[in-house]
């Protein structure tokens, strides 16, 4: 490259001429000079100026300059050859004969010859810049003007071949490397390994195998490289906390910085910089420390920004030290230096010179004139680092590459590494020489130098005057670079390569570099760690130096620095001493330069002012390292536990499941749960709640999530998780970390250690199994002051929480508002197909059953409910594992019943006989082998399953069914814990084949449901009733009786009562323990009752027995539980005298029960239906309803709220007027008048001591509520006031009107203070923000908009959908916004982000209101369609639907607490719900909406119904119980109709479609898709291949059931369809319709064979004759028709009727029977016209009608609920049915039995009744009730009941009981005659004596408390489990005496 390419020059403005004559004259000037170092200078001017003229002249044609060029060339060459530069005149000729002139080269002698870079180029400009570096050597070289003549300077300086001859490795220690986990010895030997393992790639091939074999056993070690790196963050961090930081430590963390990871290392660099910037004495340890720390970085550990900030730190401490001592600045400067290297290094630009660049530089110039010498080197140092910095130089990265920089260093490990190239870094030297100025600038530098060096020699100045002349500060020189490169050399042991740089730098005879190369040389001496001969080459190399002024020069200040550097290490230990003074005396004997002055002045002097920087200081006793080893190593024993975690976990089968956002949540709406985890542990909320039913897969999940996390593990700055089984921990709400870590081995100090520093990620698994109810987040005061730092994953199967099951996990307690965002919760959903069928595939892969994956799948598509079961995970692996034993050969899979508890059953069998066998091939003692034939001869799986049941009533008994047994031989050997766990007999063999697990002394069963199966089977074991025969037998397993019958009290026709031989056992667990709040025990009890009627007469038994004998109550109680939960229902049944006190009945069925007497304390009664039910004298007190009474106003409730102090509920009347209830009795305390029109809305003070109300009246008022009286009439409004707001500052209120105003006015004085307008349409609903600094609106005009209330300026408006905006709510964290809206939707809107969060849908009709709760957790919205609904706040999951309104409801709004709802109507009613009411909807057994049809199928065992709420349920006609509920329709379902074999159901929606299912696995089969309106009518063809349907446009379409096909679609009808039959045979169809016209169509042809006309108002009705042959029809016209449908003519009018809208052919078609409006129906006789009979009695219009199958008998409903059973032949009316309180919409008669039918109804409810022959009188019995979770007590008889509250007694007169129950003040009188003739019949007791009747005061069973009967409901609600609290301790009770009970009854009765 040409040189003038790289560097411009002043010089390139010159002309050719110019140029030329520039050279000519420093020709000139050369030719006169006698001095050749002055020659060479001015030689190398002019070849830089011929080089000028040359560039210049190639734009010319002027030949005379070339010419001219190549003279001077010439010229210049012969100069050179008279200074005896033979090769440089040789380049110069060389030019010359480029320009085309040829010359002699002249024969000289040639000196020793500079080598060049042969990648430079030959140019002579290129080859002068060499010539004038040489020069510069030259004239430095000089050393008095007497010798200058007779000394010429070597170009290449020569050393003895012995000094460093050779490469060596670097600084080497002995060490031993260590075990995993061994104790390191030194923070050295810690280093060394971090190196090892960071550099393993780029050292393997150099490492000894020692080091290669300990490195391959640690990267093997999954731990050992975390445990060192830990280690080192320890040593850093103990460093950082140290208070005073000595040279010791310092020295440690310095040692091992260049070996730790970039964010630990700029952890310790904030260290020192902050220790440095915060000291107010220059601390110079750690000034010493960031120096090393500094030069010592890797590549990229240093950022730009950092070392500026670093370096402006060290220019402000250098500016304020400046009257320090020179030490204090000479650190500075050195460690400045270090950061202006690492600037280089990292391409540092910019720097800004007014702030940083310019003061440093002036500063460090300032210092020049300093009197120390080594700071003066410092300084120079620092300012060409200064230099350098701007520049972008790759010298720096080849000059700093520090490959094992840290291992090379120990001994025995690394054979040799890479070091620096020297040869390019050589070449990079010159390229540096030539590129730090322009070519003037290099000739100024060399003059400068010659100057101060001549000065130097010629003028006799000393060391210091000496220093300061040859130093260089202004000026970039290649010393600096050159000396970085040296340090590379030296730290990788390159000696021979730091030798050849130091002989051959360029920079040789610079004093920087001399000064410079000396002191490293010094070092390498004084460090112990290099070898001797190293040491000894370094003292060599230093003398060489001192004696060989031919090749050093001979500069006094260099060999007075070599002087003290030899002095201070002959005071150094190490070895060398005599070698160094032997060295001083040579010096100084032989001294030929005049300078033994100098080397005695040296001696004299004190030499530590200079500084040699050679190893840290010894490390301190005890190190860093040493302390960190000592404290508690809480990492070792977290590796041990990761180790083991992970092992336990293994290869196990495991499918990702999916979750929803709750237990409300749709299971449509699934999202990934370890990504939901995922993201939960990254935010910062600190509670995650997990729930899912009983083997959702909740513990496999939280197990492989703790395995997920230990992989990802980082250690120290990493969270540790911790799975803790919390049944395994006793009393987990203490301390429960800690107590887990206890268990995992860990010690106190650790575990202290751990709650200070660390994290924790807390798995809690089985909060339901640990019977929990605190909350554990709370109780362990997690990530409070002082505490355990944790976020927290808890795991709670979701059918043991209540309604508020909230509280008991999210941060804050029930007198606290949780924060917000603090809490997550989800729920995992069931396996969908394509997980089930991963998990089939996984399980055969890794089991490798007897069957293949489709074995399994084919099982699952035949067999019925087996592809429910397994969407369970748990209930999967069971299924899985036994399927093979459950399929007998040759037995179609169809014809195997799978059930959980059939699942159960055969998995324990299974397990068994695996642990039989198992023991069959162990090697046993003989003792041990004898046991274990003697228990194979009895039956071995047998006593293996007697020992499960006795294990799991044992710990439900002695341990209240804490599923871990701890069992120690020394402390348990006589406990009962022994019988089971001790090594005793046949105990250790039936233990180690059961599905126990162990760990340690802590036993279990390996999964919980298997501890409740063992109960369950305790309770009851078919195998034990296997002996005793039934009269329907069954293939049971273990040889058990099994039977498809349910119970039903009066008997049906296949009913099995198996009489008990014997009494109940009283040790049975039913006997001594609540089981109501076991969901999983009840639901196997529950699967037991369906399959085994022996059972459920065990516990109608239990019953039984309750009534005499009052120990059996608890039985009694679970026994009547379980019943319930079976879907057994009591309808009619003899019950009196039950005792039950603490049962559940939720949604059973007591219809005309006879209850009297019963003790039904604190009995649960939640939508039990107790119609006509004789509750009589029954105890009834603390029993929960689930709902509170309504209350019953005059007119409308427009308005209602709730004082927030929760003690007042205020109503606002459509009259004017404003009520006031008392909460606490519910009786009206107040009524405000003043209104003139109704009271649109109304709202509370936050103090509630004022209400603002808005009327119609225009106006708004305040109210003062202690005294009644409006305070303020705000006028303004010009309409109706429709919504009113109170600030919860209290300081304002706000109106809203249908004038489009917002008015904000000020609720002290009245006054307006905001109109503001901006809305286009009427203004309905207004809220306050939480904090009261914003208002927002909602209007007509669709949209929603915030307001500023200081200003009164729109802050932003909301839009949503074009429907207006009903009611508003914020969220109580303001963050939401909840919206309602006319178009039947509830939007939540995000206020910040001006979106809305989600779209709430569900309601039929326009949205009135919308309310938050106060928890902000649940939503509330009613209106049009008279239902409240609650919603999930966070999920958008609807919780409830709350029914019972009969109109539109104006208003709803919860309690302060939460837990009620009120809701006001145009019913004229205010309903008060339980928000929790309906968490047990799942035991509801029918539709939540009104019934459509009911259909009986034609085998006569199902009964299918449809409904509103889009579902089809199909109902077992024996007991009820949904088979199967079919969803799939999006709109409701409005006809169904089965095909003739029964297997199919088709089915006609709202939305369009028709569906075809199948009723044995309730699958769909088919979705026909075509009609464009709602489907009013679906028919199925007698033949099965065919489906007609219709919709309200007059569209028929035609389905083909195999193909689904559309047939033919017929459009011939104008209006909408009525009815659609088909013809007996199937060849026909008939059509009805609104037109009055009746078709005939072809079925296969779809061709309309007839139009039968006569009818002039709509066809209602059509029905074909049985025979075929006739169809009759009704209209509205008031007739009925009979058709020939072979002529179409018409045969027969029937007249009588008002509007016929119903008829029916009899079975034998002989009769039609017609329903009208007149409430009557009429039998025509088809042959004669004769009207047969006129059926009436009916109050209200008939709804449905229907034939008997035998044609004897009718039944018919009307629009009140009321049905009569009518005899066909005499036309009376057999039977009247009542008081069902709904109207029914649907009736079917079974077609196989003549004496059932089936109701459908209004409210949802399916009724199915008997007909009952009791010779000429019948009556009609309730079989059952498929309810939908409404409470019913029409006609329910209370008379003297005892224990109801006041509003218990209130809600039961209401929904119309009967009678009136027990007051206590009315028969007060009574009672106290009665005692007191009681008391004259006794005599008196003797002092000391009790009576006996006063002991039965201690029976809290046989007592009552006579204030509680009339205890309000709030306060009874605090004692709800009292009594089973009391009955749960475990021990069964003791009968009670009959002459105690006879008495305590006596006393109590009226």
């Amino acid at each position: 490259m040409m040189f003038g390419h790289v560097i411009p020059s002043p010089r390139g403005n010159l002309s050719p001429q110019q140029s030329l004559d520039l050279a000519n004259a420093y020709l000139d000037c050369a030719s006169k000079v006698q001095d050749q170092d002055v020659v060479l200078v001015l030689c190398h001017d002019t070849e830089v100026s011929l080089f000028q003229a040359k560039k210049a002249s190639k734009h010319t044609d002027d030949q005379s300059i070339r010419h001219g060029i190549a003279n001077a060339y010439i010229s210049l060459g012969r100069v050179l050859d008279q200074q005896k530069r033979v090769s440089e005149a040789k380049a110069i000729y060389k030019k010359a004969e480029k320009l085309g002139v040829k010359i002699q080269e002249p024969q000289v002698a040639q000196p020793p010859e500079i080598k060049s870079d042969s990648t430079l180029g030959g140019n002579a400009v290129d080859t002068a810049v060499d010539t004038a570096v040489d020069a510069t050597s030259s004239v430095l070289s000089q050393p008095t003007p007497s010798v200058r003549k007779h000394r010429q300077i070597n170009a290449i300086a020569t050393i003895p071949s012995h000094i460093f001859a050779e490469n060596v490795r670097s600084v080497t220690a002995a060490v031993k490397l260590p075990e995993p986990d061994e104790r390191l010895a030194n923070t050295p030997l810690l280093a060394c390994c971090l190196g090892l393992l960071n550099n393993s790639h780029e050292l393997e091939e150099f490492l000894e195998p020692v080091a290669r074999d300990w490195l391959q056993v640690a990267e093997n070690d999954d731990d050992e490289p975390e445990r060192l790196k830990i280690l080192a963050t320890d040593v850093i961090r103990t460093f950082k906390k140290e208070e005073i930081k000595d040279a010791k430590a310092v020295a440690e963390v310095v040692c091992l910085a260049p070996a730790i990871e970039r964010d630990l290392f700029r952890d310790l660099l904030g260290s020192f910089v902050d220790g440095i910037d915060h000291s107010k004495l220059l601390d110079i340890h750690q000034l010493q420390g960031l120096a090393r720390l500094i030069q010592g970085a890797d590549t990229g550990f240093l950022d730009a920004d950092d070392l500026v900030k670093i370096l402006l730190l060290l220019t402000t401490r250098l500016q304020n030290t400046h009257q320090q001592s020179p030490q204090h600045i000479y650190q500075l400067t050195l460690a400045a230096s270090y950061v202006l290297d690492a600037m280089a290094d990292t391409k540092v630009e910019g720097l800004d010179r007014e702030t940083l660049h310019e003061p440093l530089s002036l500063y460090l110039d300032a210092l020049k004139g300093n009197t120390e010498p080594y700071l003066m080197y410092q300084v120079a140092y620092a300012c060409q680092a200064l230099l350098c910095v701007p520049d972008n130089e790759t010298l720096w990265e080849a000059a700093i590459r520090r490959s094992g920089k840290v291992i090379q260093g120990v001994s025995g490990l690394v054979s040799a590494v890479k070091g620096l190239d020297l040869n390019g870094f050589m070449d990079g030297l010159k390229n540096i020489q030539k590129g730090l100025a322009g070519a003037s600038d290099v000739i100024h530098v060399v003059v400068t130098a010659f100057n101060g060096a001549s000065s130097l020699i010629e003028g006799g100045q000393g060391f210091l005057e000496g220093l300061t002349e040859g130093f260089s500060f202004k000026r970039k020189c290649a010393w600096y670079p050159a000396l970085r490169g040296a340090d590379a050399f030296i730290r990788d042991g390159e000696f021979s390569s730091f030798r050849k740089l130091v002989c051959e730098a360029p920079c040789r005879l610079d004093p920087a570099f001399q000064w410079g190369v000396c002191q490293r040389l010094g070092e390498i001496a004084s460090n112990p760690m290099w070898d001797a001969r190293t040491r000894r080459g370094a003292i060599g190399f230093l003398g060489e130096i001192y004696r060989n002024d031919d090749d050093w020069g001979h500069q006094a200040s260099i060999k007075e620095w070599i002087v003290i550097i030899l002095m201070q290490l002959s005071s150094s230990a190490g070895g060398i001493q005599q070698y160094v003074e032997a060295l001083l005396k040579e010096l100084e004997l032989n001294d030929v330069s005049g300078l033994k002055t100098t080397i005695q002045s040296c001696r004299q002097k004190d030499s530590s002012p200079y500084p040699l920087k050679v190893t840290l200081p010894s490390l301190a006793s005890p190190s860093l390292l040493d302390r960190v080893q000592n404290k508690p190593d809480v990492e070792g024993t977290l590796r041990q536990l990761r180790k083991l975690r992970l092992k336990e976990r293994g290869n196990a089968v495991y499918i990702q499941p999916q979750a929803k956002a709750g237990l409300q949540a749709p299971d449509d709406q699934r999202f990934p749960l370890m990504e939901n985890v995922d993201e939960f542990l990254e935010s910062n909320r600190k509670v995650f709640l997990l729930l899912g039913d009983s083997g959702a897969g909740k513990s496999t999940f939280n197990l492989q999530l703790e395995c997920s996390l230990w992989n990802k593990y980082k250690k120290i700055t990493g969270r540790i998780p911790l799975y803790i089984n919390l049944p395994a921990i006793d009393k987990p709400e203490q301390d429960m970390i800690a107590k887990q870590l206890r268990k995992a081995e860990f010690t106190e100090p650790e575990i202290r250690e751990l709650k200070t520093h660390r994290k924790f990620i807390l798995i809690c698994d089985g909060y339901d199994e640990s019977q929990q109810t605190h909350n554990l987040y709370m109780s362990n005061r997690l990530n409070q002051n002082g505490e355990w730092n944790a976020q927290m994953l808890i795991s709670c199967r979701s059918e043991y929480l209540g309604a508020d099951y909230r509280d008991r996990f999210q941060p804050g307690d029930r007198n606290q508002r949780p924060e917000p965002g603090q809490f997550q919760e989800a729920a995992i959903t069931p396996f969908t197909h394509g997980q089930v069928q991963d998990y089939i595939k996984q399980y055969v892969l890794v089991h490798q059953p007897l069957w293949e994956a489709k074995d399994y799948e084919q099982a699952l598509d035949v067999i019925p409910s087996l592809k429910e079961l397994v969407r369970n995970p748990f209930l999967m692996s069971l299924s899985l594992e036994v399927l093979p034993r459950m399929v007998d050969p040759g037995e179609h899979l169809s014809a195997t019943q799978v059930t959980r508890v059939a699942l159960y059953d055969q998995f324990i069998e299974h397990w068994l006989e695996r642990g039989k066998k198992r023991l069959s091939e162990k090697e046993l003692s003989p003792q041990a082998k004898a046991t274990f034939e003697s228990l194979v001869d009895e039956g071995f799986t047998r006593n293996g399953i007697e020992y499960l049941k006795n294990l799991a009533t044992a710990i439900y008994k002695e341990q209240d069914g804490q599923p871990i047994v701890s069992y120690s031989r020394f402390k348990d050997g006589k406990t009962w814990k022994a019988e089971f766990f001790s090594r005793e007999d046949e105990k250790p063999l039936l233990r180690e084949a059961c599905p126990l697990t162990r760990s340690g002394n802590q036993h279990r069963f390996i999964h919980r449901s298997l501890l409740e199966y063992g109960l369950a089977l305790a309770i009851f074991d078919p195998y034990d009733w296997k002996e005793r025969p039934t009269p329907v037998a069954g293939s049971g397993r273990r040889g058990s009786t099994s039977s498809t019958f349910s119970f039903r009290v009066h008997g049906s026709k296949n009913e099995v009562i198996v009489p008990m031989e014997q009494g109940p056992d009283i040790n049975l667990p039913l006997v001594w323990r609540y089981f109501v709040n076991e969901p999983s025990v009840l639901q196997f009890l529950c699967e037991r009752v369906r399959q085994q009627p022996v059972f459920k007469q065990q516990l109608l038994d239990y019953i039984e027995h309750s009534k005499t004998d009052p120990q059996w109550r608890i039985a009694a109680a679970n026994a009547i539980t379980i019943l319930v939960r079976a879907l057994v229902q009591f309808n009619g049944v003899d019950l009196r005298g039950i005792r039950i006190p603490g049962a559940d009945l939720s949604y059973g069925v007591f219809d005309s029960a006879q209850l009297q007497d019963a003790d039904l304390r604190q009995v649960t009664l939640r939508s039990t239906c107790l119609h006509q039910a004789d509750l009589s004298r029954a105890q009834m007190t603390a029993v929960q309803f689930g709902e509170l009474p309504f209350l019953q106003e005059d007119g409308s409730v427009w308005s209602c709220a709730y004082s927030p102090d929760g003690k007042a509920l205020t109503l606002g009347l459509h009259t004017g007027d404003i009520k006031v209830y008392s909460t606490l009795s519910w009786e009206r305390v107040q009524t405000l008048e003043g209104h003139t029109n109704g009271v649109t809305r109304l709202a509370y003070s936050s103090r509630s001591d004022y209400i603002i109300t808005g009327s119609w009246d225009g106006t708004a008022r305040l109210w003062n509520m202690e005294s009644g009286t409006c305070i303020h009439t705000l006028s303004g409004h010009s309409g109706e006031v429709g919504g009113v707001a109170y600030s919860p500052l209290g300081d304002t209120v706000a109106s809203t009107g249908h004038d489009c105003t917002l008015r904000v006015w000020d609720a002290g004085t009245g006054d307006c203070r905001f109109i503001l307008i901006g809305h286009t349409g009427t203004i309905r609903g207004v809220a306050y923000s939480p904090k009261g600094e914003r208002i927002a609106s909602g209007s007509n005009d669709s949209t929603i908009r915030l307001w500023s209330l200081e200003t009164g300026m729109c802050l932003r408006t909301l839009n949503g959908d074009n429907s207006p905006v009903g009611g508003i709510s914020y969220s109580p964290n303001g963050e939401q916004l909840v919206a309602g809206s006319d178009e039947g939707t509830v939007r939540v809107w995000d206020v910040e982000a001006r979106d809305f969060c989600r779209v709430l849908t569900g309601h039929s009709g326009d949205i009135y209101t919308v309310a938050y709760s106060v928890q902000g957790d649940a939503i509330a919205s009613a209106g049009g369609d008279n239902t409240v609904r609650i919603w999930d706040a966070e999920t958008g999951a609807c919780r409830q639907i709350l029914t019972g309104h009969s109109s539109n409801i104006e208003c709803v709004v919860f309690s302060p607490r939460g837990d009620h709802i009120a809701c006001g109507s145009n019913d004229h009613t205010v309903r008060l719900w339980d928000v929790g009411s309906e968490e047990t909807r799942q035991f509801a057994s029918s539709h939540q909406s009104q019934v459509h049809s009911v259909w009986y199928s034609p085998r006569g065992d199902q009964i299918a119904s449809c409904s509103k709420d889009r579902s089809i349920r199909l109902l077992d006609t024996e007991t009820g119980v949904s088979r199967f509920v079919l969803t799939g329709h999006t709109d409701e379902v409005r006809t169904i109709f089965y095909s003739p074999r029964g297997d199919l159901i088709a089915s006609g929606s709202d939305d369009y479609t028709v569906k075809l299912w199948d009723v044995e696995t309730g699958a769909c089969r088919q979705t026909f898709t075509g009609h464009t309106d709602k489907i009013t009518v679906v028919s199925y063809s007698p033949r099965g291949n065919q489906i007609a349907s219709a919709d309200p446009g007059g569209t028929l379409k035609l389905w083909d059931t195999a193909t689904g096909a559309c047939q033919h679609t017929i459009t011939v009808h104008t209006d909408w369809m009525t009815s659609i039959v088909y013809s007996p045979r199937g060849n026909q169809i008939a059509s009805s319709c609104e037109d009055g016209t009746v078709h005939l169509w072809n079925a296969e042809s779809g061709v309309c064979l007839h139009t039968l006309s006569g009818h002039y108002a709509c066809v209602q009705s059509i029905a074909y004759s049985p025979q075929g042959d006739l169809l009759v029809s009704t209209s509205d016209d008031c007739t009925v028709r009979v058709w020939d449908v072979e002529t179409g003519e018409c045969r027969q009018i029937l007249i009588g009727h008002k509007r016929v809208w119903g008829v029916e052919y009899s079975p034998q078609g002989s009769q039609v029977a017609a329903g009208s409006d007149d409430r009557s129906m009429r039998i025509w006789d088809i042959g004669t016209r004769e009207c047969l009979h006129t059926l009436t009695g009916h109050t209200e219009d008939l709804t449905f009608f229907v034939y008997s199958s035998n044609g004897n008998q009718i039944v018919s409903g009307c629009r009140d609920g009321q049905i009569r059973l009518w005899d066909v032949t005499s036309g009376q009316c057999r039977a009247v049915i009542e008081g069902m309180n709904s109207s029914i919409t649907s009736m079917a008669w079974s077609r196989t039995d003549a004496d059932c039918f089936a109701t459908g109804y209004e409210n949802g409810n399916v009724c199915m009744w008997q007909v009952v022959e009791n010779g000429d009188a019948c009556r009609v019995r309730l079989r059952w009730r498929a309810v939908n979770g409404e409470l019913v007590l029409t006609d329910t008889l209370i008379q003297d009941v005892h224990g109801l509250s006041q509003l218990n007694k209130q809600l039961l007169k209401q929904r119309g009981a009967k009678g009136e129950p027990f007051d206590q003040l009315r028969e007060a009188s009574k009672k106290v005659v009665q005692m007191a003739s009681v008391v004259s019949t006794l005599k008196q007791p003797s002092a000391g004596v009790i009576p006996e009747s006063a002991s039965t005061n201690n029976h809290p069973e046989q007592q009552e408390d006579p204030e509680q009967q009339e205890q309000p409901e709030q306060e009874k609600s605090e004692h709800p489990e009292q009594l089973e609290k009391s009955e749960q301790s475990g021990q069964p009770e003791q009968p009670e005496q009959p002459d105690q009970q006879e008495q305590q009854e006596q006393l109590e009765q009226p």
